[in-house]
């Protein structure tokens, strides 16, 4: 394995998702004080600013890059972060890309639910667990709702956002497991070595997303 080009301390590896979260993250970044603009539609996977380099990844990606350290710091939904299961520092909220992960049944259901479809097994089976519901979780892709419509499964867990998909498909949200915003998250090791540029950058973006 080649090891990674060795970096001065004043330069920043941020992890970002490609998608829809890219463009906002991008924009908050910039008000906060780093060299960035929105990269050209390309192949390009990372991108290279003044003192910055932009990994663009997917996002289940993001915490990994993170935690062990290749990237210094990234942004990613709560979900991921949850589901990721990986330790590093989450110093801001940032209250953008706002949705929430749910336990979805079609409507009027009312059976045991022996079966749940997800993207988010970890968080899945942690809220089951809490519930006392021994049911099996199955992993999946795409469109989880098929799940619960095909009867592959009693129930699926999945993110929603304004609710339409349910509504069409005669499906409800039967509870929320929890909120999920967009989030800066730090490597620990690099709080330290990185602090000149990290710390600033927390508190600009705590100051540009207060309340």
């Amino acid at each position: 394995m080649t090891p990674a080009p060795a970096r001065s301390a004043d330069h920043l590896t941020l992890a970002l998702p490609k998608g829809r979260i890219l463009e906002d993250a991008i924009a908050l970044l910039s008000q906060a004080g780093l060299p960035l603009t929105m990269p050209e539609k390309s192949r390009a996977l990372r991108h290279e600013f003044p003192g910055v380099t932009i990994l663009e990844l997917r996002n289940q990606d993001v915490p990994i890059y993170v935690d062990l350290g290749v990237a210094d710091a990234g942004i990613v939904g709560k979900d991921v972060l949850i589901e990721s299961g990986r330790t590093v520092y989450e110093p801001v909220d940032l209250k953008f890309a706002g949705c929430r992960l749910s336990l979805i049944r079609e409507v009027g259901a009312t059976g045991e639910i022996t079966r749940v479809g997800t993207k988010y097994p970890r968080a899945a089976r942690a809220y089951l667990h809490s519930r006392g519901i021994t049911a099996e979780t199955v992993k999946l892709s795409g469109n989880i709702e098929l799940a619960c419509l095909t009867g592959l499964a009693d129930a699926v867990v999945d993110l929603v956002q304004t609710g339409g998909t349910l509504k069409a498909n005669n499906l409800e949200e039967v509870e929320v497991l929890f909120h999920s915003t967009a989030r800066l998250i730090v490597n620990r090791a690099a709080l330290k070595v990185r602090a000149a540029r990290l710390r600033p950058l927390i508190e600009n973006l705590r100051a540009l997303t207060a309340p």
